[in-house]
């Protein structure tokens, strides 16, 4: 199926919808997509004669399945359009993931990427929109005399190469074998998570501009650097913790909290787990009693969002440091890695 410049590899999840029966099916999809809801529901339901509910929330991943919202409206099964992921806990209700391809030529913005690189060898990223395009990526380098890298992600990484914007085992498992990272993918802050898990250089080429950045990320990750800093060093009397739980499903790391606060309590601080569903300042202005918030939930929330809390809110990594477990040179970047 087509739409919007994507290709959506729908066919053998609608034999899969058919053979089971569903009667309603549950239909999300990531704001880029949503122009083309009305189009994809009625091809699912021409085909399945089911009936479609629209998730209208924003979708902010493969991580953020609604399945507890959606127990009430009987929904038999839900298909989730544009990302791709092995979850980590088991849905209650089947799930289906259909990846969106963007299907323009990459060629040209991988050229460009080429006399950026540094080295020869050379780990290949990308993110779900343009995964199939990384056997063309590799065949692009090695005809330009590079030797390629496409390493295996964890139990929570779907294809080879694959990187998500918490989780950058596909390039650590290849990190110490190459001088630099290709990131195909648009954005930057995949290409600051890689750099900051890797510490190695990163190239990344936008295939929806052709344009090509690696000096602009670099600058990027000594700014968000200094800010982690800073909300570390704006933490050191705090004496009370708000450990922050996630609801999505793919994004509650409740055995992590746990360990949280058992450091905390080693330190004789006081903390208190708050779950949330939207991470928003608004929904913490009511604790005036917390002097720092550990956010559990995803990466991008601490980094992105932090100059809109009014309270520092820090990742567990930055707390191990502000608690002396580790040093600032051991900074790593937050991620979700499965423990399977």
């Amino acid at each position: 199926m087509e739409i919007s410049g994507y290709h959506l590899d729908i066919e053998p999840i609608l034999q899969l919808l058919k053979k089971k029966r569903y009667n309603t099916i549950a239909l999300q999809i990531p704001e880029g997509l949503k122009t083309n809801a009305s189009t994809i529901a009625d091809f699912i339901k021409t085909q399945t004669n089911a009936d479609i509910i629209i998730i209208a929330d924003p979708c902010y991943g493969a991580c953020d399945i609604p399945e507890n919202k959606l127990s009430d409206l009987k929904v038999d099964c839900i298909v989730h359009i544009g990302h791709l992921i092995i979850p980590h806990n088991k849905t209650t209700i089947p799930t289906f993931f259909i990846n969106a391809e963007f299907n323009r030529d990459i060629t040209e913005a991988v050229t460009k990427a080429i006399p950026l690189l540094e080295g020869k060898k050379i780990g290949i990223v990308t993110t779900a929109q343009h995964i199939h395009t990384i056997q063309k990526i590799q065949q692009i380098l090695q005809n330009r005399g590079f030797t390629p890298y496409i390493g295996k992600g964890d139990n929570r990484i779907a294809a080879e190469g694959q990187i998500l914007g918490c989780n950058f085992t596909a390039a650590l498992a290849i990190m110490n074998k190459v001088d630099s990272f290709l990131l195909v993918g648009s954005g930057t802050f995949h290409a600051l998570g890689l750099l900051l898990s890797s510490k190695k250089p990163v190239i990344a080429a936008d295939p929806y501009t052709s344009n090509v950045k690696r000096t602009e990320i670099e600058e990027l990750k000594k700014t968000i650097l200094k800010q982690r800093y800073g909300a570390i060093a704006r933490s050191k009397d705090a004496e009370e913790f708000g450990i922050l739980i996630g609801l999505k499903q793919g994004q509650q790391r409740i055995q992590q909290a746990y360990e949280i606060k058992k450091l905390l309590d080693k330190k004789k601080k006081k903390s208190y787990f708050l779950a949330l569903e939207l991470f928003s300042p608004s929904s913490l202005l009511g604790f005036s009693n917390i002097d720092c918030f550990i956010s559990m939930g995803c990466p991008r929330i601490a980094i992105d969002d932090y100059l809109q809390y009014k309270k520092p809110i820090i990742t567990p990594v930055e707390l191990k440091i502000l608690l002396d477990e580790i040093q600032w040179d051991d900074y790593e970047f937050d991620q979700f890695i499965s423990d399977k």
